[in-house]
């Protein structure tokens, strides 16, 4: 090989060799432009994954990682937006992103709400109070029934009490007594539980037990301390409809509105306020307790009317004779 062959094959070798550094130089320079990403993908069905890519728009990553978003699917940041600065992608269903925006919403709301209040005033005001006045109970003894006899009316006190009050936006918020100063004193009730002797009337007797000492209804309570006396009534039903009373209002004789299973018509030789307990209604919503509340004109001593809710019901009540306790005070 003469002179002129060596130079050629040496000029191709350094061709050849340039060539391949600039190809590697330029793939670098690619590399370097096109930089690579980690990206997580987090689908509607919570799974999550994490791609490695070139791409910077949404919709591009999607695609390249073979991605399609459905009908009712939504996508943070939008299909058409760059992606954001914590390189993730979430995929969620359209009732999923309307529930979140209501939530925030009635964050947002309730922010709004507390931002307006912010003004709070404190003013020093002085009220007067009402003292309620005590039941004292005096136990007399002696033989017959026992009655109870108010001797003293209670009269309630009154105070004069001064506070702390905080407004805020015009609203109490907050209200702490700081003083009091008693102005008149109450004056205690006094109830006397005397003895008394009973005759009896025709086909009455003293009971041998009282039912109201088992009973838990507040009527039962209110007379626990009185023997009842036994009597048979006839005892029929009627209702608030002019049928029944020639009027309709439902107002006794009491002043007070009928009631079903409490109110009972009796004679005037029962004061309105005598409690009844008819052991044959001691399974209806009342246990059988009843206060005697009305009058009525064909209604004698030995009769009880016991009211009830409709004309029906009356009706089908009928006309019986009942066992009853009478508690009178």
């Amino acid at each position: 090989m003469n002179k002129n062959d060596k130079a050629s094959v040496s000029l191709r070798k350094i061709l050849g060799i340039s060539l391949i550094l600039i190809f590697i130089t330029s793939m670098g320079v690619v590399a370097t432009n096109a930089k690579l990403v980690n990206v997580k993908i987090v689908l509607s069905s919570n799974y999550e994954m994490k791609v490695l890519t070139a791409k910077t728009k949404v919709s591009e990553i999607l695609e390249e990682n073979h991605i399609t978003l459905l009908e009712d699917e939504v996508v943070v940041p939008d299909i058409n937006s760059e992606i954001s600065e914590n390189k993730t992608i979430k995929i969620s269903k359209v009732s999923e992103v309307e529930q979140e925006v209501a939530q925030l919403e009635e964050t947002v709301s309730t922010e709004q709400i507390l931002e307006s209040y912010k003004s709070v005033i404190e003013k020093i005001i002085t009220e007067q109070v009402v003292i309620p006045y005590e039941t004292i109970t005096k136990e007399a003894v002696g033989e017959g029934t026992k009655q109870n006899k108010v001797v003293q009316n209670g009269i309630n006190g009154l105070k004069e009490v001064t506070y702390k009050v905080r407004y805020q936006n015009d609203v109490e918020i907050e209200k702490v007594e700081i003083s009091s100063k008693v102005i008149k004193e109450p004056v205690n009730k006094i109830v006397e539980v005397k003895t008394i002797q009973v005759t009896s009337r025709s086909g009455e007797r003293l009971a041998t037990t009282n039912p109201a000492a088992t009973a838990s209804t507040k009527l039962a309570k209110s007379v626990e301390g009185i023997t009842p006396i036994v009597k048979k009534f006839n005892t029929s039903a009627y209702c608030s409809c002019s049928k029944c009373c020639g009027k309709s209002t439902g107002i006794t004789a009491s002043g007070a509105r009928a009631s079903s299973w409490y109110t009972i018509a009796a004679g005037k030789g029962y004061k309105l306020g005598t409690v009844i307990y008819i052991p044959a209604f001691a399974n209806k919503p009342n246990g059988g307790w009843f206060v005697v509340q009305d009058r009525g004109g064909a209604i004698s001593n030995s009769k009880i009317d016991v009211y009830m809710g409709s004309h029906s019901e009356a009706l089908q009540f009928g006309r019986k004779t009942l066992e009853c306790y009478v508690y009178e005070f």
